[in-house]
């Protein structure tokens, strides 16, 4: 009954556009979760809610992202403060990150950050990400790197994050993880799941003990092109109707 009640009072208080940025949201935090990528309750995707460019929608601290539904996500501003009633807490050192972005992107819809294994791993090779399969080739597409500073709790360390970052859309965080940014939820999670799979591939090439082919740079020259052709020119927006279809058949409730 509280969480029918929950439903109903946010729905209630947000505009459409709102609502379904939630849902949205909601369905990439399940996703990471279904994936294998989240690392307990830590990590963060932040979305812009749609008309109020300072306002942001975070997970609540302490709940694993299968728990998480449209409605139990929090609202807060750029310093990561709840600007909307919640029942749930919020951990405002972890938005820096996504402050950082949000604040020197304003077309950026979309934040998604993670700690995988195989993210890591990657992370912390000096070399980075290696033209090792086709998944490296869209995902090394001005692909960013930032060195590790420690734990992201300064204020000051955003002015060199944004600056690494440029006009990327995706970076490598050194012995940290993995960061994915788009105009849309489904841009960061589609973007984000190319360079998972980008990283993942090559630590397993690297563990089979054999000397490494790696893609001719010739055959990346075009790569941008290539992506737009194979996704019929719709980007994300060809496999996130599917991606939402699946969690309809298993976890429903994240539209909650």
């Amino acid at each position: 009954m509280a969480q029918v009640q929950l439903v109903d009072s946010v729905r209630t208080r947000v505009s459409d556009a709102e609502w379904q940025m939630r849902v949205d949201l909601a369905a990439a935090y399940r996703l990471v979760a279904h994936f294998g990528w989240d690392d307990l309750i830590f990590t963060h995707i932040s979305a812009r809610v749609p008309g109020a460019p300072d306002q942001f929608l975070i997970n609540p601290y302490g709940m694993l992202f299968d728990e998480i539904t449209a409605s139990s996500l929090v609202k807060v501003d750029h310093h990561g403060e709840p600007v909307l009633d919640t029942p749930y807490e919020v951990n405002p050192a972890g938005f820096i990150i996504h402050s950082a972005v949000h604040e020197a992107r304003p077309e950026i819809a979309c934040v998604m950050h993670t700690h995988t294994p195989y993210g890591v791993a990657v992370s912390a090779q000096q070399a980075g990400l290696l033209p090792l399969s086709q998944q490296a080739m869209f995902a090394r597409m001005g692909l960013a790197y930032h060195d590790y500073e420690g734990v992201a709790l300064r204020e000051d360390e955003k002015a060199r994050l944004v600056a690494d970052l440029g006009r990327s859309k995706q970076m490598i965080l050194r012995n940290h993880g993995l960061l994915t940014c788009g105009r849309a939820v489904s841009d960061a999670f589609l973007t984000m799941y190319t360079l998972e799979s980008a990283c993942r591939i090559q630590i397993l090439a690297q563990s089979g003990g054999s000397a490494l082919t790696t893609v001719p740079e010739s055959a990346s020259a075009d790569v941008g092109e290539q992506a737009r052709q194979a996704t019929k020119g719709k980007g994300s927006g060809l496999a996130w109707p599917a991606l939402l279809r699946r969690l309809d058949r298993i976890q429903p409730d994240f539209r909650n």
